[in-house]
């Protein structure tokens, strides 16, 4: 793997996280259930795609 891949990697990781870590942050502060589901969904989602990444390394 080259430089630029790894370097394409760790911005994806650290994307990752941020989404995930915002999903979470906000399902925390709805009241809704149906969309605090739908965000914790989203959360997993980013999760899954972090693992996906790492994994590639």
């Amino acid at each position: 793997m080259t430089s630029k891949e790894l370097l394409y990697l760790e911005d994806a990781l650290g994307h990752e996280k941020y989404f995930q870590s915002k999903c979470k942050e906000t399902a925390s502060q709805l009241q809704d259930i149906e969309l605090k589901t739908c965000i914790e969904q989203m959360a997993q989602k980013h999760q899954q795609i972090f693992q996906r990444f790492y994994g590639l390394l």
